[in-house]
This record gives structure tokens, C-alpha cells and sequence, in this order.
């Protein structure tokens, strides 16, 4: 019976744990239906944190949790969206979108690498430059 006490001790620690890692996990995964302008865990919705934490004590998966959330409120209270669809678009714009400005940066490097020619100026070059020397020295 001693050796038995520190073993559920142990137990109950690493479930405990395992418990507030999913709630963690919820909070980052589901978005704040209060104001929608961030994630349950960074803007703090003590409503729905209590609601999370009540369902995980309840014994509720994680998957489950979500599937209930999206019911209430729809696929716009995730976090991050769910890769199928038109929502394929949201995880290949950013990589799309990176690749081009890539390859222009490229195309601008290798297109600048040439030397514009440096034009020299003689007196000669000039049209009518006996006369601009002329007024030039009457200004003076």
C-alpha cells in the first residue's frame, strides 16, 4: 500500500498534465468568439476557457471539442483552417506568393549587374557651349 500511494501520485501528475496541454492546445487551436481579433489562449476569453477546460475534465477529445465549436460557430472560429477546398488556397498563397518575390529579387540582381557607361563631358559635346561660357562670364 505505501509503494501504491506515490504511484497514483505520479499518475495523477502526468494526467494532470496531459490535461493542461490539450487545454493548451484548444485554446491556440479555437479563436475568440468575443471580439474575433486572436486565439482563445492570446486574447483570454474566460468564458470560452472555462467551457474548454470543463469539456477536457468531461473526458471530451480534442477532435470532438473542435467538431462542437465548428457547430456553434462555424469553420471561422479555427485558428488555423482546415486544408480542403478553397481553403487549399490559404496554405499555397504565402508559398506562391514567396516564390515570386524570389524570383523577382533574382531577376532584379542579375539585370543590375551591368555597368551603365559613364559619359564624359567635352566642350566640343556641347552645342553652344562658347556661348553658355560667354553669358556665363557677363553674369559674374
Amino acid at each position: 500500500m505505501k509503494k501504491l500511494l506515490p504511484v497514483l501520485i505520479l499518475l495523477s501528475l502526468v494526467w494532470a498534465d496531459e490535461k493542461s496541454d490539450l487545454i493548451v492546445d484548444l485554446e491556440q487551436s479555437l479563436m475568440a468568439t468575443c471580439c474575433w481579433s486572436g486565439t482563445v489562449y492570446d486574447h483570454g476569453n474566460k468564458e470560452m476557457e472555462m467551457e474548454i477546460a470543463g469539456m477536457v475534465n468531461a473526458g471530451k477529445t480534442k477532435t470532438e471539442i473542435l467538431d462542437y465549436y465548428k457547430e456553434k460557430f462555424g469553420e471561422r472560429v479555427l485558428a488555423i483552417p482546415i486544408a480542403e477546398g478553397f481553403n487549399y488556397f490559404a496554405w499555397i498563397a504565402p508559398i506562391f506568393i514567396g516564390l515570386l518575390g524570389i524570383t523577382i529579387i533574382f531577376v532584379y540582381i542579375r539585370t543590375t549587374k551591368e555597368t551603365p557607361e559613364i559619359a564624359e563631358v567635352t566642350d566640343e559635346s556641347v552645342a553652344y557651349s562658347d556661348q553658355i561660357e560667354r553669358e556665363l562670364k557677363e553674369m559674374d
